[in-house]
């Protein structure tokens, strides 16, 4: 059997984002703009991430007796493009781009607006 070629493009992803698992965002686009989380995971094959308590999107579900589970309508968080979010700055309260600086040897990330370090 002879398979078609995809005709889709694979697009390269970067290697990192500027957001990790635990830092607080901001969703700076899309029906939750203005809003603040937590992310929860970052899935870096998608380009997305998973906000806490944001993004929240009804979802059908079959029932499952042999693990008792019931079926209807949930609501569950769904994954945001990494372009959506933008760190934010608890101490400030301000949402803020960030540049990455050695400091003592290690890479930790900066406050473009104030120059308060992102990682603890």
């Amino acid at each position: 059997m002879l398979k078609a070629k995809s005709s889709r493009k694979r697009i390269a992803l970067p290697l990192h984002y500027h957001v990790k698992k635990g830092d607080t965002v901001m969703v700076i686009a899309g029906k939750d703009k203005g809003k603040i989380g937590t992310v929860k995971r970052v899935f870096r094959s998608k380009g997305k991430v998973l906000v806490e308590g944001l993004n929240i999107v009804k979802k059908a579900v079959r029932p499952n007796p042999m693990l008792g589970e019931r079926g209807g309508i949930i609501e569950m968080e769904a994954p945001l493009n990494v372009s959506k979010v933008m760190l934010y700055d608890t101490k400030n309260n301000q949402p803020s781009r960030a540049k990455v600086e050695i400091v003592n040897g290690k890479s930790v990330r900066v406050s473009k607006k104030t120059g308060e370090h992102f990682d603890v």
